[in-house]
């Protein structure tokens, strides 16, 4: 069968450029190789080219490759390979992903043929999946998505977060979905950078607490020990109408504000810090939790511990679904978790999608965790259903 991609292999020793071109030709995909970067960055690639490529290399190193495929806007996806240092190797991934460069895997030379076979054989299985009919991508307006907001076409899944000491659900994550007339349920990812630009934001984040705080009024009539996490951004949290906006509402609903966690990324504390940290304090006042979102992957993550008054650290998918395979990912997993208790700080890891991940975190102390190993997101009668499963399983 004909591969969709072509591949290309550089590498500095002919001989092993050789023997991976004839094992993938075996293998029926199309391939050229070539010993020299300088050569290869002046030829005409084929944009649907898989690049193999060695970091040890003559002339230039592949970490130059990279930059200068990047400088050109030569997106290939890449297989990284070296013998030279396992570390190198993971950070030249980090630096590759950072330039729109995906990664499909790493190799440590020397490696298994085998290895290197069924590598191929995955990409092609990937690639037959993926091959599904795709919905057109469609900007939306923004009377669109104002009439989206006035007209509640919105609405709230929720994915549990679950009490690793007790394996009980904790707290419910809040994730708005769009279910539009015309494309059915589009996820965040399609419209919340379009509500930010047309500055549609405050009024987003408003009805998401309406909505949230009602159903979770729901929720505890049968699990009062039910809190309720929420996404906010940088508009809300330099708001100075926000703490009393957010009160309001959880006192309409008979909610305690220690209940709520507010989640925020770190980005989004870093842009007008003086406003942000004044409306962070007041909430805390208020009784509203905080939680750090998607830590360890900004800048002044640090920092930010220092200055605002967080109450939960939330370790990046990136570093929990790593945790296991990665050495550095589970060093990051580790830290954040005795950073955590250090500053009397809970910790909640996301994208738990294993039972070996979630007995670990266990293991390491980590508080809480989520993910679809536990769940995905549900509709609010969907999880109040899995809720009523869930406990009946128990008793």
């Amino acid at each position: 069968m004909l591969k969709s991609y072509n591949l290309f292999i550089l590498d500095d020793d002919p001989q092993y450029a050789e023997l991976l071109q004839d094992i993938a030709m075996d293998s029926g995909w199309q391939v050229e190789h070539s010993t020299d970067p300088i050569a290869f960055l002046a030829q005409e690639i084929s944009d649907n080219t898989i690049l193999v490529l060695d970091l040890i290399l003559p002339n230039i190193d592949g970490i130059e490759v990279i930059r200068a495929l990047a400088e050109r806007g030569r997106h290939y996806p890449l297989i990284l390979i070296s013998g030279f240092d396992k570390k190198v190797l993971h950070s030249a991934r980090q630096l590759a992903e950072a330039h729109n460069m995906p990664v499909i895997d790493t190799l440590t030379k020397p490696f298994d043929i085998g290895s290197f076979i069924a590598l191929l054989d995955n990409i092609q299985l990937s690639e037959q999946q993926q091959k599904k009919p795709k919905r057109a991508n469609v900007e939306f307006s923004k009377q669109a998505l104002s009439d989206a907001i006035e007209h509640h076409e919105l609405l709230l899944h929720y994915q549990p977060q679950i009490n690793l000491s007790t394996g009980e659900v904790s707290s419910i994550e809040a994730l708005v979905r769009w279910h539009h007339p015309s494309y059915g349920l589009v996820y965040p990812d399609k419209f919340i950078h379009l509500i930010e630009r047309f500055n549609l934001i405050n009024e987003l984040t408003s009805g998401v607490l309406k909505m949230a705080c009602s159903d979770l009024r729901e929720f505890k009539k049968k699990h009062s020990l039910m809190r309720l996490s929420v996404n906010v951004t940088s508009e809300n949290i330099v708001s100075l109408v926000f703490p009393e906006m957010l009160k309001t509402i959880t006192d309409q609903n008979g909610i305690n504000p220690c209940n709520i966690t507010l989640e925020l990324t770190e980005s989004a504390v870093m842009g007008e810090l003086t406003s942000s940290l004044d409306v962070l304090n007041r909430l805390r006042m208020k009784g509203f939790k905080l939680s750090i979102d998607d830590f360890g992957t900004g800048y002044s993550s640090l920092q930010q511990l220092f200055q605002a008054p967080f109450t939960e650290l939330k370790i990046d998918r990136a570093f929990t679904s790593k945790m296991l395979v990665d050495k550095e990912a589970m060093v990051i997993v580790k830290i954040c978790i005795m950073l955590g208790k250090m500053l009397n700080m809970k910790t909640l890891a996301e994208g738990v999608e294993s039972a070996e991940i979630l007995e670990e975190l266990k293991r390491l102390g980590c508080d809480y965790a989520q993910g679809y190993y536990i769940s995905k997101p549900m509709s609010f009668l969907a999880f109040s259903d899995w809720m009523s499963v869930k406990k009946h399983s128990c008793q």
